[in-house]
């Protein structure tokens, strides 16, 4: 049975445990006589839970203040303890989301995950801890911005989160409780609809981004982009990897972001930077070892090594 997980990430202060209580104290959360919550605590905040306050009494809360805790051994031990049939997990803001992810038993699912931030402070964890920052809002569902006024710059929030992510939606929360939703228009830099979509030499990560989210998207499309070719011997002699290095948010997590060309190899050398054209076939490729866009080759011009080889989001 999948378990599903409710992932509650931020920073110290930023609003998770507020929201935790109000959702643990709405009735429409719970069935009656099904739903046993686990819930988990990971730092402790200002704020407290106040489980008489709850609207189900099958709420089991543990603290975890140990990040060597969090194995898939021990997190199913303490859901088997509960016999829960759900989790709720308040996450650490100085812990990696992706160190959970790999920490979970392989039957809990996120089903939902927020992350809230302080509107006030974000941009100072944002230039002192990015790669913190990026950690967070590269998986989760919805972001809340609380602590909003009337001078709080929306559009520089909103630039925050979709330099990261394309996906994530965006409320912002105001000092009265009031929320308001995200509605600023982010147009791709390149049209998807074009006959052949041009990506531009800035543009990559953006492309390349958007195609990891919505891959389906660009099945059939034809595509024209700058980029590096890589050959070795775990792909087939006919085909290679082109793609180039992308940096999210600093140096030390710069790593080489390609696509698979099912063939053309003879048409390019290892290394050569190139400006390839080549039509997008979703569909499963031992390369990737599942599902993902291959790329069937059409032309290449070859070209000079760019300006700024790193390809970035900002």
């Amino acid at each position: 049975m999948e378990i599903p997980v409710y992932l509650f990430t931020g920073f110290l202060e930023a609003g998770k445990t507020k929201f935790l209580q109000e959702t643990l104290c709405d009735e429409t959360f719970f069935e009656a006589g099904k739903d046993r919550t686990l819930v988990l605590l990971c730092e402790e905040g200002e704020n407290e839970l106040e489980p008489d306050k709850f609207a189900c009494s099958d709420v089991f809360i543990e603290v975890i203040d140990d990040q060597r805790r969090l194995n898939a051994d021990k997190l199913e031990a303490l859901r088997r303890k509960y016999n829960a049939t759900r989790v709720m997990i308040e996450y650490n803001g100085m812990w990696l989301v992706t160190d959970l992810f790999k920490a979970m038993p392989d039957d809990w699912a996120v089903y939902q995950e927020f992350m809230f931030a302080d509107s006030t402070t974000i941009d100072v964890y944002n230039a002192n801890m990015r790669n913190l920052v990026v950690d967070k809002l590269s998986s989760c569902d919805i972001v809340v911005f609380n602590r909003c006024d009337a001078d709080t710059n929306h559009e520089e929030l909103h630039k925050l989160v979709r330099t990261i992510s394309r996906r994530a939606e965006i409320v912002y929360e105001r000092v009265d409780g009031s929320c308001a939703y995200d509605d600023i228009e982010d147009p791709l830099p390149f049209d998807v609809n074009a006959p052949v979509i041009e990506v531009g030499d800035s543009d990559y990560a953006l492309f390349y981004r958007d195609l990891s989210e919505n891959t389906d998207d660009y099945n059939g499309k034809t595509v024209s982009f700058l980029g590096r070719v890589s050959k070795n011997n775990r792909i087939p002699k006919s085909g290679f990897i082109i793609g180039r290095p992308i940096m999210t948010c600093c140096v030390e997590d710069i790593q080489f972001s390609g696509l698979f060309c099912e063939d053309g190899a003879d048409q390019v050398e290892d290394s050569d930077w190139v400006n390839i054209t080549a039509k997008i076939n979703v569909k499963h490729s031992r390369v990737y070892g599942r599902r993902g866009p291959v790329l069937t080759f059409v032309s290449v011009k070859p070209a000079n090594v760019p300006e700024n080889p790193v390809a970035t989001f900002f």
